[in-house]
């Protein structure tokens, strides 16, 4: 399947190539940056490349995805951003992951909205979810920015997590006034 490419005005939200491995292996080694995602612990190189591959395999499957992220002015390799559902998901969730270096700067706000645009827009999905780690502050203030709600919480990999949300109308609604 081909991946469509979107583009921000810094990014560039992409499909995956094998010259990307290295640089979301050390995302995914960094203990800061996996401190809140799956169970909570980096992965070894190994275990980065069937991440990677599971991520690959996941448009083929369902014909969306979490995009590489590459920062436009670089080229570099910034992350993972995009949508996910596998099997047993509680729901249609944007879901953000971004190299320690970059963090702080608002890219993952930037990447998570043109995701959701392309949920809601591409797709035609009617609610998007984002499953964060309470202690995530980050993460929930990204949701929030975005326009996303408590909607409640669930649980997974064992972990309890609280659910974020958003329908098609308010978002809609936020860009039409300028919200």
């Amino acid at each position: 399947m081909l991946v469509p490419q979107v583009d921000t005005p810094r990014l560039i939200l992409r499909g995956w190539c094998a010259a990307d491995f290295d640089a979301y292996a050390e995302m995914c080694g960094n203990s800061e940056v996996m401190r809140y995602i799956g169970m909570g612990k980096p992965l070894s190189r190994e275990d980065a490349w069937r991440n990677m591959a599971m991520i690959v395999g996941h448009w083929q499957l369902r014909g969306y995805g979490m995009w590489a992220v590459e920062e436009r002015q670089s080229g570099e390799m910034i992350g993972r951003i995009g949508c996910w559902q596998p099997e047993g998901w509680p729901g249609f969730e944007i879901g953000w992951s971004l190299r320690r270096a970059f963090w702080g700067c608002g890219l993952a706000t930037e990447g998570a909205k043109t995701a959701i645009n392309y949920a809601f827009e591409d797709l035609k999905q009617s609610q998007v979810i984002n499953l964060i780690v309470p202690e995530n502050i980050a993460s929930i203030r990204v949701a929030q920015k975005l326009g996303a709600k408590l909607q409640g919480t669930t649980e997974i990999l064992g972990n309890e997590v609280l659910i974020y949300g958003i329908l098609r109308e308010d978002w809609q609604m936020m860009y039409e006034y300028g919200v």
